[in-house]
This record gives C-alpha cells, sequence and structure tokens, in this order.
C-alpha cells in the first residue's frame, strides 16, 4: 500500500513494489516524483525526515535527514550585515540540502533496489513532463510573486510568464539532468564535483557564506526516537531540532480528558485541542533546537507528570489567559507512507520549508533551494540561534503508531506548524472516535496558532458562537488547515487500508 499527495508519486511506488522491491525503494522512489511534481512543497534542494520499522516490528528506526547552517555561519556575520532576522527570500535562509544524503542513505542500508532504478520515474517526469494537478496550481498561483522576483524561477516555473492551469503539462529539462547525474554518480553527483560548484558559486554571487566543504561534509543521522503511550497505543516521533515532541506532549495533556464525552466536532473537543496546542507550543519555543547546541530535558517535559501538570491549566470553562500565542508561519511540505509485502513500513516527509522555499533556483542545475534556515533565531540567547554547522528548528515531522510490539500506522499531517496539531487530531479521531484512517483524515479541522482559532468552513457556525464564548478570537479558514497519509495495518484481516486526504491532490493504492 502507498499513500502520497500526488497521484504519479503513488503510481511509481505502486510500480516499485510491484516489481519487487520494498517499502523503502517505493518511498524513495515517490518522494523522487513529488520533488519534481510538487515543487512548492519539495525537491532536492530540500530536506528528509523518516520513521520506518522492519518485518512488522515495533522496532522504530528514526532518521533525520535536515541540513545544517554554513560553517561561515556566526551571530556575528549576521550582526555585521545589520540582520535581526533571516530574510526568508535571501541566501542565508538556505541551508545545506539534506533530502539527496537521506535518500541514498536508507537505499543503501535498507533498500533492495539500485538507485537509479528508484529514480528513473522522477526523472522521466522532469523530461517528459507531467500534468499539474489543481491542488498544485492553487498554490502555484499564490507564488506568482515570489517567483517572478527570481530570473531562473521566472524562466522555470512561469512559463510563458504564469504558473499553470490544472491540467497543464510542465517539464524541468534541467532538474531532470541532475537527477540523471545523480542516478548514475550517487551522493558524489549532488555534494562535491559540477552541481555542488554550481550551488556555492550561485549563492555566493548574492552573498551567501556557503563553500564547498558544507556540502562534502552533509550528512544524516540515525537517531533514538522518541515515544509516548495514548490510549493504550506508543506514538513516534523524530526527537528535536523537529517540533514532534509536540505532538507527545499535546497526547500526553489530552490523554487526562475523556474526549469520547463530547462529539468529535464540539466546542468542548475544539477548545481542549487548542489549549493543549497553546501549551506545547509555548515550550516548542522556548525549548526546540538543534540538540548538539543544547540539551533539551526530553524526558521531563514528556514525563506523565509534567502533562498531568500542564492539563491542570486548562479549564473547559474558559480560554487561558497566561500563555503566549506562537507567531504564525506557513511552511509547504509533502508527506507519503509505504507498506510492503513483509510489512516493511516507512513514514517518510519532504520540505523545501515555505511555498518554492528561498525562491532561488541554481540556473544550471534547476535546484530549488529551500529556506529552512529563516527558522533560526538571530538573538544571541535563544537556543535557536544560528551558529556554524548548526541545525535550525524543524517544522516537517513524520509519525508512526505501534501496539503490542508490531507496526500499525506510518502517518502524518502536512503544513508547517499545523504538522503537531494535525498528527494528534487524526490520532485522536481514530483512537478517541473510532474513525476509520479515510475518516479521520477528512475529519473538520482547528488551529489555535498566533492569536487566531482558525475553523475550517465544516465547522457549524454555533460550534464557532460557543469558542467564542470561552474568549477564543476565532475566524474560518481562507485555506484548508494540512492535508495527510496514513496507513493502517489490520493483522486480524491480513489487510492493509490506506487514506490520502482530500485537501491535496493525492490517493492511496494497494495491492
Amino acid at each position: 500500500m502507498v499513500a502520497t499527495s500526488q497521484p504519479a508519486s503513488t503510481l511509481a511506488a505502486v510500480e516499485i513494489l510491484r516489481e519487487g522491491g520494498n517499502a523503502i525503494d517505493a518511498a524513495i522512489a515517490a518522494s523522487a516524483v513529488q520533488a519534481v511534481v510538487e515543487p512548492h512543497s519539495t525537491g532536492i534542494g530540500g530536506d528528509c525526515f523518516a520513521l520506518l520499522a522492519l518485518d512488522g516490528t515495533d522496532e522504530i528506526i528514526a532518521l533525520n535527514g535536515s541540513g545544517q547552517a554554513p560553517q561561515a555561519a556566526t551571530i556575528e556575520k549576521y550582526q555585521e550585515l545589520g540582520l535581526n532576522a533571516i530574510p526568508v527570500d535571501s541566501p542565508h535562509s538556505v541551508t545545506i540540502p539534506g533530502a539527496v544524503d537521506a535518500w541514498i542513505r536508507l537505499l543503501t542500508d535498507y533498500g533492495t533496489m539500485s538507485l537509479d532504478k528508484v529514480l528513473e520515474s522522477a526523472i522521466k517526469c522532469a523530461e517528459e513532463g507531467y500534468a499539474v494537478h489543481p491542488r498544485s496550481a492553487h498554490s502555484w498561483v499564490k507564488s506568482s510573486e515570489k517567483l517572478r522576483a527570481n530570473p531562473t524561477a521566472t524562466r522555470i516555473f512561469l512559463p510563458k510568464g504564469s504558473s499553470p492551469k490544472p491540467g497543464q503539462l510542465f517539464f524541468q529539462p534541467e532538474l531532470s539532468k541532475t537527477l540523471q547525474k545523480i542516478a548514475k554518480e550517487g551522493r558524489d553527483g549532488f555534494y562535491r564535483g559540477e552541481i555542488a560548484q554550481n550551488l556555492v558559486d550561485y549563492l555566493g554571487s548574492l552573498g551567501g557564506l556557503h563553500s564547498i566543504d558544507d556540502l562534502a561534509t552533509q550528512a544524516c543521522d540515525y537517531i533514538d526516537p522518541i515515544t509516548a503511550s495514548y490510549r493504550e497505543h506508543e506514538v513516534h516521533q523524530c526527537p528535536p531540532n523537529g517540533q514532534g515532541i509536540a505532538v507527545l506532549i499535546m497526547l500526553g495533556i489530552l490523554e487526562q480528558f475523556d474526549l469520547s464525552d463530547f462529539a468529535s466536532i464540539s466546542v468542548e473537543r475544539i477548545h481542549l485541542e487548542s489549549e493543549a496546542t497553546r501549551l506545547a507550543y509555548q515550550i516548542l519555543e522556548q525549548t526546540i533546537c538543534d540538540p548538539k547546541s543544547k540539551q533539551i530535558p526530553i524526558d521531563y517535559l514528556l514525563s506523565s507528570e509534567h502533562c498531568r501538570q500542564l492539563s491542570q491549566r486548562i479549564s473547559l470553562e474558559s480560554r487561558m489567559t497566561d500563555v503566549p500565542d506562537s507567531s504564525p508561519v506557513h511552511p509547504e511540505t509533502i508527506y507519503l507512507s509505504v507498506v510492503d509485502k513483509d510489512r516493511n513500513a516507512i513514514s517518510l516527509i519532504n520540505s523545501v520549508c515555505f511555498a518554492f522555499g528561498s525562491g532561488l533556483v541554481e540556473p544550471k542545475s534547476g535546484v530549488l533551494l529551500q529556506n529552512r534556515g529563516s527558522a533560526f533565531s538571530l538573538d544571541p540567547e535563544h537556543p535557536n540561534v544560528i551558529a556554524p554547522r548548526k541545525r535550525p528548528r524543524h517544522t516537517i515531522i513524520p509519525g508512526f503508531v505501534t501496539k503490542n510490539n508490531q507496526a500499525l500506522m506510518p502517518f502524518g499531517v502536512m503544513g508547517g506548524q499545523f504538522q503537531p496539531v494535525g498528527q494528534v487530531h487524526v490520532l485522536t479521531n481514530i483512537l478517541d472516535y473510532g474513525m476509520d484512517v479515510q475518516e479521520a483524515l477528512d475529519g473538520g479541522r482547528s488551529f489555535c496558532f498566533g492569536g487566531l482559532l482558525e475553523l475550517e468552513r465544516t465547522i457549524p457556525e454555533d460550534v464557532a458562537d460557543g469558542l467564542s464564548a470561552l474568549g477564543h478570537n476565532v475566524g474560518y479558514a481562507e485555506n484548508p488547515l494540512g492535508s495527510g497519509q496514513a496507513i493502517w495495518i489490520d493483522y486480524d484481516q491480513g489487510t492493509l487500508v490506506g487514506a490520502s486526504d482530500h485537501r491535496k491532490d493525492g490517493l492511496a493504492l494497494g495491492f
């Protein structure tokens, strides 16, 4: 079973599975296709995280494929430049791309097919073209002005001066040649040699601090996942520098309440979720950074006692007034799940951060560069302050659920800062309200962030009024809140249940 947010990506992964590849082979093939066909969300100039389980066990393997700041990126340098924040469209926002390194590491360690084989469909999509889907076209047109600010982005992504319409064929010949080089030369085809030099020269021409050594030494890390129990299930996340810890804190808070006492769409359920969000996100703002630079008290933050104390701050009668609101940010992402016949399962997420990343495209390779470095703080006292070879605080988080020593569900929800809330909402839909995975993904959502409690249009007005009466600043969201995929492994029936969120263009397919 494969679940992704693009049909071409799902089909590429299914073809790999039909030809005898495993879940890891299929996931890399799918992610590579999406790096072509969903360029506003992902690309080889971005980052990657993954959680995987082999042979249906609950022994989760976590991979951090996020890139680092350049060696020359000191706080003193940015102070000299007079910056108090890193502009999202500047070369200083570009951290070293980690996705290609992560793909190749996963494929080498756990895959069964060659790199050129799993990149075949992505190369074909870039060279022969693909039809742009409606949700992608919607995001594309919103980024038109950003793309016009860069000559190469304009040339590649705004053919004939405008963003592609739904159904229009789109081609990326430069990217196809770059993928072919990676397929032939492996990791060195991207991180050393001509492509690496072109990337460094291009960023340097714009004032960037990147070096050849920064690319050559980029390396993903296997890390111990962090885990918490919820309703007799184990929920797994990658540890910081990502925000997956917020999922586990929120679940720890919500486990103190019986959500099934309330309707799935109700004032009480949305209020509790919103208050848990605010408490968890306050912790994110204060503590999350690259753990190599500062120790994070993960065991304490996830302890039942700490989560119980947090839950006691929540009242069903009114909104908390002593918790600051986070600042709104809206990066883009792709997420996918794959489970194979041997019950190898992978939860993988890939991103260029904001829509079309930094908007900077290297002319010769066609590589669109992420702007994940804009998440760094330039406050010398902040845990997430920029520093040489440091990873920024990250938003993209794959999720995984296990139970009774078995892999049960790789899952994830896209949407920048919304991701922890989306994951918690989907999980509680399944574990508290008994929904199947498609129902759980499709249900109406809310997001309390930046001082506003946003509701999707499917939330009734009387619920909005009730939330307002509790003190929430309520509004209806202009766009859908996140999007996700999931695959549930049913061991009793011997079947797989896949789901892909209607908020994007994707689908789940199995055989």
